[in-house]
């Protein structure tokens, strides 16, 4: 059981990182905002998107759980989610040559950062696919153990975000010399590899079920 908690908390955060690294527009705002305010907007910023988070899954937990334990559902969602996956690792492959961590913002707007967490996350096409594909299949998995399973699965992920942001608005406050393009594809790249693998995962659960 233990062993279990610990791969569901692991893999979740590598798989929030993945998406975390890579630009969007809560990514933009965090960069904007924490080059006047400080190395505090990262982390507001992902209190503002953590809170949606936990609110979507408490509903899906609350009132969907028992349609996506069906087994079609399971092998739908299963299949999807490792379709998706390869195909984000494929577009982070295909991005690396060219990928750069732009600092070059000039909106001068100040706003509710944790409002604005939540705001930019919904505005965000990829947050929406992701939690209709791969986070409910996270979230099928996960139930499987309790409440405790979906504890290890929403802390990974959210710690992952708040790892990953912290740190934005940390080198982003003291300075670009924290931050490195080549050492930003190298993480790309690694994420990218970890979701080929884990999309192999997915279509493997899927196909069992089949099967």
């Amino acid at each position: 059981m233990t062993l279990a908690l610990l791969v569901i908390f692991t893999s979740s955060f590598v798989i929030a990182l993945s998406g975390a690294l890579m630009p969007g527009p809560l990514l933009t705002v965090t960069i904007s905002e924490s080059s006047r305010r400080g190395a505090s907007a990262g982390p507001l910023m992902i209190l503002g998107h953590g809170i949606l988070e936990l609110v979507l899954v408490l509903a899906l937990l609350a009132g969907l759980a028992p349609f996506f334990r069906r087994d079609d559902v399971f092998v739908a969602i299963a299949l999807a989610g490792g379709a998706i996956l390869l195909w984000m690792a494929l577009a982070m492959f295909r991005s690396l040559p060219g990928l750069r961590l732009d600092l070059d913002t000039r909106d001068e707007k100040r706003q509710n950062l944790v409002a604005a967490g939540i705001v930019f996350s919904l505005a965000n096409p990829y947050w929406t696919i992701w939690w209709a594909s791969i986070g409910l299949g996270y979230i099928m998995q996960s139930v499987k153990f309790g409440i405790l399973g979906v504890a290890s699965f929403f802390a990974g992920h959210i710690l992952a975000d708040l790892a990953w942001y912290a740190f934005v608005s940390f080198g982003v406050a003291r300075g670009r010399n924290y931050f490195s393009d080549i050492a930003y594809r190298r993480l790309i790249g690694g994420c990218a590899a970890f979701l080929v693998v884990f999309s192999g995962y997915f279509f493997w659960s899927g196909i069992e079920k089949l099967i």
